[in-house]
């Protein structure tokens, strides 16, 4: 982006405090700034607008606002493929070099309200899918700090997790039914296979209980994320992680061993074991064999498994 000295800016002094509300065409009429989009530097004032709709937003796995750092946590632009530090995410980063002030305001269109004057206090990478629920891509999130104004407890769903969860490593009940794909893709409809997934889980859960084992879930949040990671059942009895997928395909198979690596990093898990409703093929099972894991199927009204001491 090439750099507009403040000399070649209009002398017009910002006046909007926080709080005020404006029509976005008469903010742009004045301030100078694209009329649409969720970042506008101007032209015409030393100003760079950055709008956000956290409702909106939230519901398709963007969290922008306030975190318990005390910073407000914002969504660059780009709605398709990995985002890339130009353009619009460029101008925020780089707005102390160029001489402008960052302007944050909620509502991207009709009437905005200002939240006043932020500055970057650094940038990280989340997940999130592309317009249109479509695939997950990287996505930059920048992190504001407030100028001319207070921060503010967090409002969105993540930050509240973040507010609440003081450990990296959170026991939760099966029955409670978060998934990592409710906090990265909050908007998409469960698959049939998630589906399955969920009914698989909660029999075998049941097939332990009935034996006299307890059963939990973890939420992981690891150091310098902002999106939890949901491990399926863990048996504290015998010190077993378990991942469940809904069906047998190399696919599911080679997921599900990484995301068992993934959790392993973070629990005392003795054992660690891929939860299908049915035998894998051989190979697969080899497969999962190889990496230390075992595999448990459902089998009639029970379970087996390539481990038989595994299961009561």
């Amino acid at each position: 982006m090439t750099e507009v000295s403040s000399a070649e800016h209009e002398d017009i002094q910002w006046d909007l405090e926080p709080g005020a509300v404006i029509e976005r065409k008469q903010l742009h009429a004045k301030y100078g700034g694209r009329t649409q989009g969720g970042i506008g530097p101007s032209a015409k004032t030393p100003n760079v607008m950055i709008f956000t709709d956290p409702v909106a937003g939230e519901k398709h796995g963007y969290y922008d606002g306030w975190m318990p750092d005390g910073l407000f946590h914002y969504s660059g632009e780009g709605q398709y493929g990995d985002q890339r530090m130009l353009s619009g995410n460029a101008s925020i980063l780089n707005h102390r070099e160029e001489g402008r002030a960052l302007r944050v305001f909620q509502g991207a269109r009709g009437m905005v309200t200002y939240l006043g004057e932020f500055a970057v206090a650094g940038w990280y990478e989340a997940d999130a899918p592309e317009t249109g629920d479509g695939p997950l891509r990287k996505v930059i999130v920048f992190k504001l700090r407030p100028v001319d104004t207070s921060p503010q407890a967090p409002g969105t769903k993540v930050g509240r997790l973040l507010a609440s969860q003081e450990q990296t490593v959170t026991q939760i009940d099966v029955e409670q039914h978060e998934t990592e794909k409710s906090f990265v893709q909050p908007n998409q409809e469960p698959h049939e296979a998630e589906r399955r997934e969920g009914k698989l889980v909660q029999q075998f859960s049941d097939f332990l209980r009935s034996k006299g084992y307890q059963v939990s879930r973890h939420r992981i949040l690891p150091p310098g994320e902002t999106r939890p990671l949901l491990t399926d059942l863990f048996v504290p009895d015998i010190g077993l992680l378990v991942e469940a997928k809904g069906s047998v395909t190399r696919e599911n198979v080679r997921m599900a061993i990484g995301q068992l690596a993934d959790y392993g990093r973070f629990l005392d898990a003795q054992h660690q074991a891929i939860l299908v409703p049915s035998k894998p093929r051989q190979d697969l099972t080899d497969l999962v064999v190889s990496v230390g894991q075992a595999v448990i199927w459902q089998e009639g009204k029970g379970f087996r498994s390539t481990d038989p001491d595994l299961l009561p």
